[in-house]
């Protein structure tokens, strides 16, 4: 234990302030070194002649600071060298809001837990800034499986890949399977990613007849018929964005009718771990047929850039590393050990969590605010699929809009099959506080009424 105290008070801030500020000084100046114990609360308050309850705040401020950590029945440690542990305004100001995001946690206990796994990164860190493995190593495979049989998926270590994002997979996926002027199907109303990775390629996509359970097996079996494609893609639960869930009778059609073409099927799962029961997958029917893409964008965070994919046999297992190499190199080690952590430990599963629970919440407010209009939204899901009343339109919403920290997507961006109708995607997640959220979308029930002011 240290006889330490702070060299001065007098920074006209109170004081619990200035004695955190102090600790972080003096760690920068190296009179304060990782695991020294400071003294005790009250033992310092005696020193400088205060009261107990300012140490206190003070000890409580450093270490939400990141400078220190308390443990009860031991004390108080010092924890190295000094990291800003407050927000970077300019990385808040990155965020894309055209993208579908989750709520962000903000419970200080989860956001400890998060914030531990970097002590495993750290200690790892020269390991993990080398070239590695194109689609994981083996103790993150394990990991893989063990987050994917939460969606009753137990596949071979040698059939799973951990790669650098859904959409980069999508894109190797089609490198393998297809060249340009080959057509894939996918759902009348889809998700853009899949779009642009068409594009890329030079592959057509056609858009599939839909209803409230997905994609019509009839129409997908006329649509095989006609266009001889090479694979189906499907983001088959809160599919993205009219948060429609296919069932599990529906979807076992579905697997049917690729087992009998034996036609290849993208199963994009982004949403499939967030709901607590969701259907199972279609690749448990149809596992040889099948690339199971499990994102993690949506159930744990989109900055790790990481999917578990269970590609349909080891021989495609085996291309799907060649295409990662060529595409991206390899997944980013260091988001690859982060997560791991993460799994081990639980706190992914307490991520996946909170997500599940704030987006409940976060539906409920939308339910209340727009209650009256016409729109589609499911417990869980990250967005609504709002259809605008009639004389609206959607270029004028978006454009009324356009100052509210809310995304908006024209159903331009989405529509595969047929013209564009008069409809928005409105993103509940990412940053916005509960209070924010309620209060974009009282702007957006007046915008959506024609020739309503905005304040």
């Amino acid at each position: 234990m240290m006889h330490w105290t702070p060299n001065t008070l007098e920074s006209g801030k109170p004081r619990y302030l200035a004695i955190a500020d102090a600790i972080a000084q003096d760690i920068k100046e190296g009179r304060l070194k990782d695991g020294m114990r400071l003294p005790p609360q009250r033992k310092l308050a005696d020193a400088l002649g205060i009261d107990f309850t300012t140490v206190s705040r003070a000890y409580a401020e450093a270490q939400a600071r990141g400078h220190v950590e308390s443990h009860v029945g031991r004390g108080t440690f010092v924890r190295g060298s000094v990291v800003s542990n407050r927000p970077d305004p300019a990385r808040a100001s990155d965020a894309d809001l055209s993208m579908n995001m989750a709520p962000e946690p903000t419970d200080p206990e989860l956001l400890r837990k998060m914030e531990a796994g970097l002590g495993y990164v750290s200690a790892n860190l020269i390991d993990l800034l080398r070239y590695q493995s194109p689609v994981g190593a083996e103790r993150d495979k394990v990991a893989a499986s063990s987050w994917l049989s939460m969606r009753g998926m137990v596949p071979s270590l040698e059939r799973v890949a951990v790669t650098p994002g859904a959409h980069a997979t999508m894109a190797a996926i089609f490198s393998i399977i297809t060249k340009p002027g080959d057509v894939v199907l996918c759902e009348a109303v889809t998700y853009p990613g899949v779009r642009n990775v068409a594009g890329r390629f030079g592959v057509r996509l056609v858009g599939i007849e839909m209803d409230a359970d997905g994609v019509i097996p009839e129409a997908l079996t006329a649509a095989i018929a006609e266009h001889k494609p090479k694979a189906l893609y499907l983001n088959p639960t809160l599919q993205n964005p009219t948060t429609l869930t296919t069932p599990a009778q529906r979807r076992e059609a579905i697997a049917g009718i690729m087992l009998k073409h034996n036609l290849f099927l993208i199963e994009d799962d982004a949403y499939g771990f967030i709901p607590s029961k969701a259907p199972a997958p279609i690749a448990l029917s149809a596992p040889e047929l099948t690339w199971h893409i499990g994102g993690l964008a949506k159930c744990i965070g989109a900055g790790l850039r990481l999917a578990y994919t269970i590609a349909p046999t080891a021989r495609c297992a085996m291309h799907l590393s060649q295409a990662i190499r060529a595409l991206s190199v390899m997944p980013s080690p260091l988001s690859m050990a982060l997560t791991t952590q993460w799994i081990e430990d639980g706190t992914a599963d307490s991520i996946r969590r909170f997500i599940r629970s704030e987006s409940a919440a976060r539906q409920a407010i939308a339910a209340e605010v727009l209650s009256g209009f016409e729109y589609l939204s499911a417990e869980n899901a990250f967005n609504l699929w709002l259809t605008l009343p009639e004389g609206a339109s959607r270029a004028d919403v978006v454009a009324r809009m356009a100052r509210r920290q809310i995304g908006l997507m024209p159903s331009d961006a989405f529509t595969v099959l047929g013209a564009p109708k008069e409809k928005l995607r409105v993103g509940l997640g990412g940053s916005i506080t509960r209070d924010g959220l309620k209060e974009a979308l009282h702007g957006l029930s007046n915008a959506l009424v024609p020739n309503t002011f905005m304040g």
